[in-house]
């Protein structure tokens, strides 16, 4: 499942987020990072995931 939410983050980060960890505040600073520069929101999206 894990390879699934990375791919997932890949093409759109705020996603990833949202299925690890639902709407918190995680995922909202992944989508401002997304919004800022989408490189920032993949790391962070990946490590939100890697680290749970």
């Amino acid at each position: 499942m894990d390879l699934i939410r990375i791919l997932c983050s890949v093409l759109l980060p705020p996603l990833g987020v949202f299925l690890q960890v639902g709407i918190g505040g995680a995922f909202w600073l992944n989508i401002l990072l997304t919004i800022l520069g989408y490189i920032p929101g993949i790391i962070h999206a990946v490590w939100v995931i890697a680290k749970r």
